[in-house]
């Protein structure tokens, strides 16, 4: 199919032009610049389908790089699968995701890619490709690391937290480290020192504190601080690179800016539940404290003003990309089996639809250019994980994964009209103006003027190189 979009603004990392695109087989076939002096109507032939987007901006499509759809969790498993988790991510303007198949303890890497391509297999309407969450690492498990590299899975996440379900010690983590720098593989690590939280948890349920706000109160910011230290310095003992999950917090953001100043390479993520929202939504209302379950995630949300270190972090560069750890569970059912022992409450919250919407209100605000918004949502994920330059940019020979947008749509959230399976949405009532009114994956249209018209199961799963920035 041969599809023609004419006179879009295209945006990437580092430019902005007015263009008309070819999309043949999939692919961007041609991009011709139209600005003045250049008319319209370059690009000619016979053409399946014409899309003015005039006034529009093009943007590659947005590549989720932390997403946990259908993951058993705290005894229940998060409320989207791969077919709803997907559908709202393209409604969102995302086009590929990245979700986690989780290791067993004493179980094999085999056993969970296999169980989580069965999980997506039939259902995902996007495209997608896996982390591997290592919990136990045994010399044969780091000698199975090879074939899941082989396979297209070619990143690593192992935890400094949740002692007994995901934490692996030091040596273990640096074993795995060794081990992916023979494999040129990246680690991700979820930084944050458990053994001591979980002291504090005690203590906190022992004196009678069992509301949301205590899940913060509990994991205090130099828990996050130490961890990615300690991460960082094992992955320069290793002499690889590091990927810091859902940075959260100042402390440790200077940590990884003091590794990136000694051309250390450290990479960090943050999530826009870190960037416009904070502790004080864990207070809940004053009808009810246990509202402020809806923003429990890990690391939690910390005082605003983090806000503005983490909104430089981004600006220099020292944060690499907004992911948003989507990983949504309902407050029936669910969020409820805390109330009472805020330890208890499952940690997630949704996101993978929103994500564009908060970013882009940053491009409005000024707080980042809209090259910028292009890196931090689609080209640097596909830099770092390995889909570049087929997939986070716009140009010949790459997937046609991409959206346009829309800057002056006005739209209000609610979790009625967004396409997570989940009962509420902590951006509710919120107006946004911005919006897709196009999102193309691989040259078919999902997403045209509100109207879902992709299909589950078409999404393909992504087999990605190795490291190499």
């Amino acid at each position: 199919m041969r599809t023609l979009i004419q006179g879009g603004t295209v945006v990437t990392a580092s430019d902005t032009f007015v263009a008309d695109i070819l999309v043949d087989g999939g692919k961007i076939a041609a991009l011709v610049a139209t600005g003045p002096g250049t008319p319209h109507g370059m690009l000619v032939g016979n053409f399946d389908e014409t899309i003015d987007a005039r006034g529009h901006y093009v943007f590659p499509g947005g590549i989720d790089a932390h997403t946990h759809l259908d993951m058993p969790f705290g005894g229940t498993t998060s409320s989207d699968d791969f077919e709803s988790g997907t559908i709202a991510a393209a409604y969102g303007g995302t086009t590929t995701i990245i979700d986690f198949a989780i290791q067993q303890k004493g179980g094999s890497m085999r056993e969970a890619l296999d169980t989580w391509h069965a999980k997506a297999e039939g259902k995902a309407a996007t495209d997608y490709g896996f982390h591997m969450i290592a919990t136990d690492v045994p010399p044969a498990v780091l000698t199975e690391m090879a074939d899941i590299v082989r396979e297209g899975v070619t990143s690593f996440k192992m935890f400094m937290a949740y002692p007994g379900v995901l934490m692996l010690d030091d040596q273990s983590i640096f074993r795995a480290m060794l081990r992916a720098g023979e494999l040129d593989a990246l680690i991700c690590m979820h930084a944050e020192i458990g053994l001591p939280i979980d002291v504090l948890v005690e203590r906190a349920l022992a004196a009678g504190h069992t509301a949301p706000i205590y899940h913060a109160l509990t994991r205090p910011e130099v828990a996050e601080a130490t961890g990615t230290e300690r991460a960082i310095a094992l992955a320069e003992m290793a002499k690889v690179p590091v990927y810091i999950v859902h940075l959260s917090a100042q402390r440790a953001l200077e940590r990884v800016m003091e590794a990136r100043d000694r051309n250390l390479p450290a990479y960090a993520e943050t999530c826009p539940q870190y960037l416009f929202m904070s502790e004080d939504d864990l207070l809940g209302t004053p009808e009810d404290e246990f509202a402020g379950a809806k923003f429990v995630c890990t690391p939690p949300l910390r005082p605003k003003h983090h806000h503005d270190h983490l909104w430089r972090g981004l600006r220099n560069h020292d944060l690499s990309v907004v992911a948003t750890d989507h990983c949504p569970f309902c407050m029936k059912d669910q969020k409820e089996l805390g109330r009472g022992n805020f330890s208890k409450i499952p940690n997630g919250m949704p996101g993978v639809e929103t994500r564009m919407y908060l970013m882009w209100e940053a491009v409005r605000q000024g707080k980042i250019g809209i090259n910028r918004f292009v890196d931090i949502t689609s080209t640097a994920p596909a830099k770092i994980f390995g889909m570049y330059p087929r997939k986070g940019t716009l140009a010949v020979g790459a997937d046609a994964d991409l959206v346009v947008w829309d800057p002056n749509k006005r739209h209000t959230i609610s979790h009625r009209t967004l396409h997570s399976r989940v009962d509420y949405s902590p951006l509710e009532g919120r107006e946004f103006i911005g919006a897709p009114t196009l999102v193309m994956q691989r040259g078919h249209t999902l997403v045209k003027a509100g109207e879902f018209l992709g299909k589950a199961g078409n999404g393909e799963f992504v087999r990605r190189a190795t490291w190499s920035l």
